[in-house]
């Protein structure tokens, strides 16, 4: 089950193909191979990248499947 790296929350709705919402802290994942890129979702409905927040192992989805 895929957790978010950033409340580890385990509430993650699916919203697209490859596409999840965590509903807790309101950002947006997105799978890109095995590694999520993570997006805060602005007012306008834009989207401004956190990955530069997360280290890539927090963003690993096999370090997601192995917590």
């Amino acid at each position: 089950m895929m957790h978010c790296p950033n409340c580890m929350w385990k509430d993650i709705g699916k919203i697209g193909a490859n596409q999840y919402y965590c509903w807790k802290c309101c950002i947006e994942l997105v799978v890109k191979g095995s590694t999520l890129s993570v997006y805060q979702v602005e007012e306008d409905g834009s989207l401004v990248s956190l990955d530069d927040v997360f280290s890539e192992a927090e963003r690993c989805i096999e370090h997601e499947q192995s917590m």
